[in-house]
């Protein structure tokens, strides 16, 4: 049964493939409607973030039409990111636009380019960060991922992201070769970390209330001293996205390293100012706000997963 659903998937994802970018966004945000009007579950989800974060400026019904377009958007995203993961170099350019590019263009370091971390988030379609090597030249994308339980459809999306040219590392399994790639510099890699971290997370505000928060960029960025920043990617159209670089967020203050808390908060509140400029693009049928078993600030640190994706 399961190779299967893994030949189904296979054709679905070819035939999907033949159609143009603005025709298949359509077809994604159709099915998002759908799954709206379906999903009970995830719909209360989104409705309970949105009203967690914009009830004091925005009524019920305006929250629900931004759930509702919060669907419609996350269809028109994971339907694109279909087919830009295996567009060309100048259909790619067509459709996305990266700026700040001159924040993480590489500076000589030793001789080798200077990598970086970029805190990335499931903003956009977000697929679109292992493209960017197209706009900045010199530097080896990587990210991190956790493979999914059935693994003929592990083996699909794999296959869809390898495409990019970008270098995945499974976050459970492949920290050591993580680990080295960072050595050899000229590593850009981006880091999901706007979801639940869970009890090992770093208690840290995101519109004005503590949730879990991954301690994972700033640990990297000092243990390589490497910059951190934030990316956010945009919709700007159907079909088309601009990628946002932002300026680097200090991970060492006179000489010493800056206390996890504070990276973390920064990343929170350039995450929140994207989300406040465009609440539909990010994905809130995720439970951020989770209640977690308390670390104090030291354990907190210690144990935070290196590898998150």
């Amino acid at each position: 049964m399961s190779y299967l659903v893994y030949l189904l998937v296979r054709v679905a994802l070819w035939l999907l493939r033949l159609f143009p970018l603005r025709v298949i966004a359509r077809l994604g945000r159709a099915g998002g409607a759908l799954a709206y009007a379906l999903d009970r579950r995830h719909r209360r989800v989104a409705v309970d973030n949105l009203t967690r974060c914009f009830g004091d400026s925005k009524t019920q019904e305006e929250i629900r039409a931004l759930a509702r377009e919060n669907f419609k958007r996350i269809g028109e995203n994971f339907a694109a990111a279909v087919k830009t993961s295996s567009m060309s170099e100048a259909a790619i350019r067509e459709c996305v636009e990266l700026v700040g590019a001159e924040h993480v263009l590489p500076a000589a370091k030793d001789g080798k380019p200077q990598g970086r971390i970029i805190a990335i988030g499931h903003f956009g379609n977000f697929e679109l960060y292992a493209r960017c090597n197209y706009f900045v030249p010199g530097l080896q994308f990587a990210t991190t991922y956790r493979g999914i339980n059935q693994p003929l459809l592990n083996r699909v999306l794999q296959d869809l992201r390898n495409q990019s040219g970008c270098l995945y590392f499974e976050r459970r399994s492949e920290g050591g070769a993580l680990r080295r790639a960072l050595q050899n510099q000229g590593i850009m890699l981006g880091l999901l970390v706007d979801q639940h971290a869970g009890d090992h997370g770093l208690r840290v505000p995101f519109f004005g209330r503590d949730c879990s928060t991954s301690a994972a960029p700033g640990i990297y960025a000092q243990r390589y001293r490497l910059p951190l920043h934030v990316a956010i990617c945009y919709r700007v159209g159907l079909g088309r996205w601009r990628i946002e670089m932002g300026e680097e967020i200090p991970t060492f203050e006179a000489g010493q390293p800056r206390a996890s808390e504070a990276v973390a908060a920064d990343i929170n509140k350039a995450y929140e100012v994207a989300i406040r400029r465009d609440p539909a693009n990010w994905f809130w049928v995720h439970r951020r706000w989770k209640a977690t078993h308390y670390r104090t600030k030291s354990s907190a640190s210690e144990t935070a997963n290196p590898t998150p994706g």
